[in-house]
């Protein structure tokens, strides 16, 4: 892999990156959730990028995605080929050297972030793209897909990092959560409209 991150073309659909478990969760309705997102992105017509995995909620939203006709981009580190069982029949399967540089080319090729529910994975990239957004770096949109009241207690964490000061009031404006997948799609076309 150079060090150059891939560009998407021009002709390239609206692309979702979606950051989500390795692992199923507790909840059925995760990866019911997981399952209603890639058939969404499939419906509209949207590119699903994502983390190449083919197990827990990765691999839910990406087999729901293709078998519902969406283009599919995964990208997945070397060391994490066996453990996340690297699915190669996506779009495009691009394996990378290391953690920074999945994350960079996942970012680089997708339009909006949605963080369904996950764990320290997902946290990390979920802080990565809102610490970016802060200093300027993006403006692209980011949702958590907070299902279940899933990711209730990192709003409560954000409120409080911003009331003993160490953020400005502006973070929570940054994100937004939205309860289910229908209410994502709706939020994603209405910023595609402005």
């Amino acid at each position: 892999m150079s060090d150059q991150p891939v560009a998407a073309p021009n002709s390239t659909p609206f692309s979702v990156c979606v950051y989500c478990g390795s692992r199923p969760g507790n909840k059925d309705s995760y990866e019911i959730a997981a399952r209603e997102m890639g058939e969404a992105i499939a419906a509209e017509g949207w590119r699903l990028v994502y983390g190449a995995g083919d197990v827990g909620l990765m691999g839910a939203v990406a087999r729901a995605a293709q078998k519902a006709g969406a283009e599919t981009f995964g990208v997945i580190p070397t060391h994490l080929l066996p453990k996340e069982v690297g699915k190669r029949d996506l779009t495009r399967f691009i394996i990378t050297e290391n953690m920074h540089e999945r994350k960079k080319v996942m970012f680089m090729n997708s339009d909006a972030i949605v963080v369904l529910p996950g764990g320290a994975g997902s946290l990390d990239e979920f802080f990565e793209v809102l610490t970016w957004k802060q200093i300027g770096l993006h403006d692209k949109p980011i949702f958590l897909l907070s299902t279940d009241g899933y990711w209730q207690p990192l709003e409560a964490l954000i409120d409080h990092v911003i009331d003993e000061g160490f953020a400005p009031l502006s973070t929570s404006s940054y994100f937004e959560t939205v309860e289910t997948v229908e209410d994502l799609v709706a939020a994603l076309k209405a910023l595609r409209e402005t």
